[in-house]
């Protein structure tokens, strides 16, 4: 009888340990980019016209929204853009191409919680690059706060992070409204009498971030979007700065599973050398644009291919 129980509950166990190796997930998140507004933006020598800068802000609102697939176990996910087919007459031409290039192309986003690490294939410029690092270390503080996404029940946890100098979604005017005062004043002095027709002269990026994430313990796994991680339960909703991402779908266990593993095209690089890459890019696009301003046919210089 000590037997069969012994036998039972090795049994039990290795059907335990097996039912968390084949554990697998996925999980649709619906992002949505705050577009910054272009109050004051003078594109070469002609003023944007009210009707112009509608245009423009609603294009840029349908390109910074868009459907993210995460699919998951217990250690390792990989978070993609939804492919979807653009309708004739819908492409956004030259703006379409500089947006995609300059937020990092589409690609794919592997995390290795275990190991701690992830690698995210980048298209910058008609270049592809393959950023393998450590996953960014949030201290997240936990809240008692709660809410129902999806059915499921949800924790609060927020977080403070260093924004990233090539992350564009964080993009703001100059002369946001959440800047302390005497910054404000300053930003004033450096450009009074000066009239600025370069993209990157009227916009700026944060020094920090506050982040807002929504996790369920009830899928107890150590996953999330892009490359949030790090609490205990699936992150379901995540509002990054401009960004907000909310889990719209998920399924458990499905018959047809997904193999995840890391992407492998591009040239290998770290998170920093990529990071100094596109900002010193950015900086000749600077240069490039003032060269230009005043004469006939200057502006912003459009990214082709």
């Amino acid at each position: 009888m000590k037997k069969v129980i012994f036998y039972m509950s090795l049994m039990l166990v290795f059907t335990q340990m097996q039912a968390q190796k084949d554990f697998q997930g996925m999980a649709v998140y619906e992002s949505k980019t705050q577009a910054p507004k272009l109050d004051g933006m003078r594109p070469g020598n002609r003023d944007i016209t009210p009707e112009m800068q509608k245009n423009m802000e609603e294009r840029m609102k349908k390109m910074l929204e868009k459907t993210f697939i995460l699919n998951f176990d217990k250690s390792v996910s990989i978070y993609k853009e939804e492919e979807k087919l653009e309708a004739p007459g819908q492409q956004q031409g030259g703006m379409r191409i500089m947006m995609n290039s300059f937020m990092g192309g589409g690609g794919t986003f592997y995390k290795n919680v275990k190991t701690k690490s992830y690698t995210v294939d980048k298209e910058f410029m008609g270049k592809e690059f393959l950023v393998v690092d450590s996953l960014p270390k949030l201290t997240w503080k936990m809240e008692s706060e709660t809410k129902q996404i999806g059915g499921y029940t949800c924790y609060k946890a927020t977080a403070v992070r260093e924004a990233s100098k090539t992350d564009f979604r964080n993009l703001r005017p100059k002369n946001a409204d959440d800047k302390k005062p005497e910054e404000k004043k300053d930003d004033a002095k450096k450009t009074s009498g000066e009239t600025k027709t370069n993209f990157q002269d009227n916009f700026e990026i944060p020094k920090e971030i506050i982040i807002t994430a929504w996790y369920s313990p009830e899928i107890p796994v150590n996953q999330g979007p892009e490359n949030y991680w790090g609490l205990p339960g699936l992150i379901l909703e995540v509002n990054d700065g401009r960004t907000t991402i909310l889990c719209s779908k998920i399924v458990l266990n499905a018959k047809d599973k997904v193999e995840i593993k890391a992407p492998t095209k591009g040239k290998t690089i770290s998170q920093k050398d990529y990071d100094e890459t596109v900002i010193k890019k950015m900086e000749e696009f600077r240069e490039m644009n003032r060269g230009r301003e005043g004469g006939p046919g200057g502006g912003p210089v459009m990214i082709r291919r």
